[in-house]
């Protein structure tokens, strides 16, 4: 089977537009599955995806043709080739045509890829077939998936370039529940090669939660005092970052945009001492660092595939300072080029302590374990509404007295950047609502003096 340097340098080679750009990402993936305190499946799987960008210089402007799929042969590479040029040679010009990226080899551009197998799991499974045990010993249940993804990108243009990027994937979430099925509670952790992760301790927190379930407690929608800890906060917080784009924001579209025209760059949207960044090269959340894009957005170009990108602050003290933007709608905006990354940290000045220690001062508080089904109501003030999920408990007196029924919300994550009282210490966080597409984050827990409980959800 030829190497994936070899399928792209193909592409190159057979090529007759007048540019061109060939990503290719082979992945290879393990997982486990288990239900009722069983496994139930298990599998490993690789994978070949490529993106050809054809490129013509017409009289009226630069045309592209873009086509993606499986492709591992010569061949097939060299008829998606062909097919990309025939639409590149029909299309109109594109608006966000530029010039593409050029460059040398990487230092690394001939390394193989690297691959996982179920045997990342070695240690994790093992820890499970006593949590089983343990399980059924006390009438439980547990389910759960678990998953690991090593992605090798190869990125090449016409104009020399030649990338390459590593990037390893992994999370876990894990629920637990009495034999009656009365209620639920849900665990999850986002990890590189799960050195860091710890079955034990998991289920020690599914079953501490359980036992806080032991007692049923019925309250009516309303604004409580709630302590979301950073699962939660992901899960808010990253519908912020979706939503953060240039382009949009200057036509007026999201909460980014200014009254009267253009956008919020430069005003307070959050607290002083909230920072919310992005940095590829950030130890233990490093990102792909370059653009690697199988279609243009209002955030991505496909001519600007193997641009760097760079450390980035997009809120910083409470003002906003940053949009995402490709180099077409950079010039739109006139905002500075500021391609996405992928991965998002939310940091409080001042901040320290865990969630639990938010309980231990609180009087009276509802804690929430994470949100799903999040949707967004108004887009001009990041309005959304959701569902609890998986565990909301009541604090009395800093201790948890018994667990609440769920709820339905609508709150806005910017408005929470400015009303949450305190937060927590920044720690990983695993999003319960995202964290499948997007695991590289790191949030606090932080208290909110009047979260808007809307209604009351007839969900378990």
């Amino acid at each position: 089977m030829p190497t994936p340097q070899a399928l792209v340098d193909h592409a190159l080679d057979v090529s007759t537009a007048d540019h061109c750009v060939v990503l290719l990402e082979h992945s290879s993936s393990a997982n486990l599955r288990w239900a009722n305190n069983t496994l139930t499946t298990n599998g490993a799987m690789t994978s070949l995806r490529v993106t050809v960008v054809s490129i013509v210089d017409g009289g009226r402007g630069r045309s592209a043709g873009v086509l993606t799929q499986t492709a591992t042969t010569p061949g097939q590479v060299a008829d998606m080739v062909a097919r990309a040029e025939a639409v590149a040679r029909e299309a109109a010009p594109a608006d966000d045509a530029a010039d593409i990226a050029s460059g040398s080899a990487a230092t690394d551009w001939a390394r193989p890829p690297s691959t996982t197998g179920i045997d990342v799991f070695a240690e994790f499974a093992r820890d499970l077939g006593q949590v089983f045990g343990q399980a059924r010993a006390s009438d439980q249940l547990r389910y759960g998936y678990v998953e690991h993804e090593l992605t090798t990108t190869y990125l090449a243009t016409s104009a020399g370039l030649r990338l390459r990027h590593e990037q390893p994937t992994g999370h876990v979430g894990m629920t637990a529940k009495p034999a009656d099925l009365s209620t639920s509670a849900w665990v999850g952790q986002a990890t590189e090669d799960f050195s860091d992760v710890s079955v034990p301790a998991l289920d020690a927190e599914l079953v501490r939660r359980i036992g806080w379930a032991a007692r049923k407690i019925e309250l009516p929608a309303g604004r409580y005092e709630t302590l979301l800890p950073p699962a939660a906060v992901a899960d808010l917080t990253l519908y912020a970052y979706f939503v953060a784009s240039g382009r949009d924001a200057h036509e007026g579209q999201t909460v980014f945009s200014a009254p009267g025209g253009g956008t919020k760059i430069g005003q307070r949207v959050a607290r002083p001492g909230v920072r919310l960044h992005s940095d590829p090269h950030l130890a233990g959340l490093s990102a792909l660092p370059f653009v690697a894009t199988s279609a243009s957005t209002s955030v991505e170009s496909v001519f600007d595939n193997g641009l760097q990108v760079q450390p980035v602050d997009w809120v910083g003290d409470g003002t906003l300072r940053a949009l995402a933007t490709s180099r077409h709608t950079s010039q739109l905006t006139g905002l500075p080029l500021t391609p996405p990354v992928d991965n998002l940290v939310l940091t409080v000045e001042g901040g320290g302590g865990s969630v639990d220690d938010l309980a231990a001062s609180s009087d009276r508080a509802l804690l929430l374990t994470c949100l799903w089904y999040i949707r967004q109501v108004d887009p001009q003030t990041l309005l959304l509404t959701g569902l609890t999920r998986d565990g909301v408990y009541l604090v009395e007196g800093g201790e948890v007295v018994g667990a609440v029924n769920n709820f339905r919300f609508n709150e806005s994550p910017i408005d929470l950047l400015s009303r949450f009282t305190e937060a927590g210490q920044t720690q990983r966080s695993f999003s319960r609502e995202w964290g499948d597409e997007f695991p590289r984050t790191a949030t606090p827990s932080v208290r909110i003096p009047d979260f808007n409980m809307s209604s009351v959800s007839q969900a378990n």
